[in-house]
């Protein structure tokens, strides 16, 4: 098996899916409004069990190139969303995927903490050096979660997707591992060093590096 940690930050924390989260994937993939900007239609109940299963059976991968986490609140085992990283086949690239924070999702606002723990991951442990997302062009809240995730603009792709019946064009940003790690804070810090989760505060533990190089 191939599991993520836990990784825990400042709003929220991100952990694999279980099989007890069904209820709350099944509400995001079958919502007519959180499903209106992602790259996939909308689906059907039976759909996003199907969907779900699949995910479920990521960590029996190997090599394992799709991580889909479970968002929850500090201190709390509740999904409230979800967050992903597609690893790509070649280079030591990834895409952030995902990123849909349920209505009433106590952690609203802080949607790019939980890109960045993935960030931090994945330029870690993963060794991956870019990473990159995007959004729909006609999507512009996104900006400023993409800019607060510590991701960079880079170009607009011309109809990239297709759903709800239209091509959509995306807007897409990027990090890489040196610039991204040198305004890492000194959580995020800790888990580009593969530091283990302190058992006393669900976060990770790791030396004093000093003050942190840059704020979200």
């Amino acid at each position: 098996m191939n599991r993520l940690p836990e990784l825990h930050g400042e709003h929220l924390w991100l952990r694999e899916l279980r099989v007890t989260d069904l209820a709350p994937f099944e509400r995001i993939q079958t919502h007519r409004l959180l499903t209106r900007y992602l790259g996939v239609d909308r689906m059907d109940a039976r759909q996003a069990q199907d969907a779900f299963a699949q995910h479920l059976a990521q960590p029996y991968t190997h090599p394992r190139r799709k991580h889909t986490m479970a968002v929850c609140p500090p201190g709390q085992d509740t999904m409230v969303g979800t967050m992903g990283l597609l690893i790509e086949e070649y280079g030591r690239n990834a895409m952030l995927t995902s990123l849909v924070l349920l209505p009433d999702a106590p952690v609203s606002g802080h949607g790019h903490e939980a890109g960045r723990l993935l960030m931090a991951y994945g330029f870690g442990p993963l060794g991956l050096h870019r990473i990159w997302a995007g959004h729909r062009a006609d999507h512009t809240r996104m900006e400023h979660v993409m800019l607060a995730a510590g991701l960079h603009p880079e170009a607009t792709l011309r109809q990239l997707f297709h759903t709800q019946g239209h091509w959509h064009d995306v807007t897409t940003y990027a990090a890489l591992a040196p610039e991204w790690a040198a305004q890492a804070t000194c959580a995020e810090r800790a888990i580009l060093q593969g530091a283990p989760p302190d058992s006393r505060t669900g976060t990770a533990s790791a030396p004093v590096l000093g003050e942190r190089a840059g704020a979200r």
